[in-house]
């Protein structure tokens, strides 16, 4: 093991045409997080990673995108040459426990493909139409991170276009960070970098996408996970998968919040004991919707789920059980745990084979989000200043009920509408302001960085899984996180890896 890697050069290749069309370029100006004002030099659609190190060397400016389904302003250019990873499919047979991939697989494409072997590739966010370069990009974290864990965990090796156009094969285990907290990475011009580990010290959460990752002695996939696309791009990566795994989901009413932690608290016991071999109750997963999220849900969404709307602060739960070839012993304890909590009503269930079913509950949970920004998008029609106001908060699961408390009355007091859900089981919540106005927006945003700062304070973090991308809301709290010091730690990295500041330019923090 060193601390150096040496690249190579990628095969002789000619740039790839950059496409200029207007009706071409104009499908690539924004991501999910609609932030108007984007523009492209260009959009190019590299086959290979040859075409990828060839369009770096000779372009200025470049911002690679994948599903374009950033919530941080990530994937929106500001003049760059945009790379579309669309065209970096490859997609091979998985064998021994791992499957090398293009950047630009799907992930339900990659989920697909491995089901016809029984695998499964765990780290999904809820965006299953994300390309795998971007969830590396990001860290990308979803529902089962509480069992399975982000991205990160998952990732063996990528291959990586560096900003001058050379190439790295990172394999994890073979380059850390020597005890001066530094990487080499020896170029083909003969060349070395000397790339320097930031010494902010990371908060102790489940879930984490803010800037550069920092340990000592850490391994070198790891500063390029999470990463954003500003210090490399990623053309290809092995990951790590495992047998599929059968699985029930379970939709429950809880009387309030109070009672929702409670039982969120059970679950993550028994799963604790479940995966140390003391007990049956595989807990991967626990989604929350709080009952002012799921006012904004319509009528037809319940319907099609088959669920009556909850009356009054109802919260919903919805949980992920893993389970083994006989799922009764796991009912049967999931039913006492109910019990135990006070819950009143039956569970909605979707027992293993029963794949509708599950799809219904999970359907219902993703009409929350997608409700929520329907009203945000038809309240933009006469106010065109308005943007999705939200937070990616995560705090360790001891303070969650205060944090709940914390979202609702730093948004109350400001008179906003507002909706809550997330990864319960995580500590990772969403508080979304539902904007009426531009004011509500900018008194949106004063509250985020108020609650920011108190999460911090609770030794969370308010970046857990959307990243910071070119949101200057998240580039706050990414400053409000690590200080003034921390981006500057950061800003190193990048000059060492990209002098020119050639790759996404303005992500994480201004050029």
């Amino acid at each position: 093991m060193s601390h150096r890697i040496k690249a190579r050069r990628a095969a002789a290749a000619s740039a790839p045409p950059v496409e200029r069309d207007e009706a071409v370029v104009s499908s690539f100006l924004s991501d999910a997080a609609h932030v108007p004002g984007g523009f492209a030099a260009g959009v190019t659609f590299p086959r290979d990673e040859a075409e990828v190190a060839s369009l770096v060397v000779v372009a200025t400016r470049v911002l690679a995108v994948g599903a374009q389904s950033s919530l941080t302003g990530g994937a929106t250019p500001r003049g760059d040459v945009v790379v579309s990873t669309r065209a970096l499919s490859t997609l091979h047979e998985p064998s021994g426990g791992y499957v090398r991939v293009g950047a630009g697989v799907p992930l339900n494409v990659l989920q697909r493909t491995l089901a016809t072997a029984g695998l499964y590739y765990p780290p999904v966010p809820t965006f299953d139409g994300a390309f795998v370069g971007g969830t590396i990009a990001t860290n990308a974290a979803g529902a089962a991170t509480f069992k399975h864990g982000s991205t990160r965990r998952w990732v063996a090796a990528v291959t990586l276009v560096l900003a001058n156009g050379d190439v790295i094969d990172v394999v994890r285990g073979e380059t850390r960070a020597g005890a001066a907290g530094l990487f080499e990475i020896e170029l083909t011009s003969g060349d070395v970098l000397r790339v320097p580990v930031p010494r902010y010290v990371m908060p102790d959460v489940a879930k984490l996408s803010a800037g550069y990752y920092a340990r000592p002695e850490m391994d070198l996939i790891d500063l390029f996970i999470g990463a954003e696309g500003t210090l490399g791009i990623v053309t290809a990566a092995t990951l790590k998968v495992i047998e599929r795994p059968r699985r029930i989901a379970a939709l429950v009413r809880c009387a309030d919040d109070s009672q929702s932690v409670a039982l969120t608290t059970l679950l993550r016991e028994q799963a604790t004991a479940a995966w140390s071999g003391q007990g049956p109750l595989d807990v991967a997963a626990v989604e929350y919707m709080d009952s002012r999220a799921l006012r904004a849900v319509p009528d037809e969404a319940f319907a099609r789920a088959g669920v009556a709307r909850p009356p009054g602060q109802s919260v919903l739960l919805l949980i992920q059980i893993e389970v083994g070839s006989d799922e009764e012993p796991a009912l049967t304890r999931f039913q006492s745990v109910l019990s135990g909590a006070g819950i009143q009503d039956d569970p909605h269930l979707a027992l293993p084979g029963d794949d509708r079913g599950a799809e219904r509950l999970f359907n219902l949970r993703e009409a929350v989000p997608s409700s929520v920004n329907a009203i945000v998008a038809i309240t933009k029609q006469t106010h065109p200043d308005v943007e999705k106001t939200a937070g990616d908060m995560v705090v360790p699961f001891a303070r969650l009920a205060e944090s709940i408390a914390l979202y609702r009355t730093t948004l109350g007091r400001r008179g906003l509408d507002y909706a809550i859900w997330g990864h319960v089981s995580d500590g990772n919540l969403h508080p979304n302001v539902v904007p009426g106005s531009f004011d509500d927006v900018r008194r949106g945003r004063e509250a985020i960085l108020d609650i920011a700062r108190a999460i911090v304070a609770m030794g969370g973090a308010p970046l857990a899984e959307h990243g910071v991308g070119r949101s200057a809301l998240k580039q706050q709290l990414l400053r409000e996180l690590y200080g003034d010091d921390g981006i500057e730690q950061m800003r190193a990295v990048k000059r060492a890896l990209d002098p020119e500041w050639k790759l996404a330019p303005g992500v994480l923090f201004p050029a």
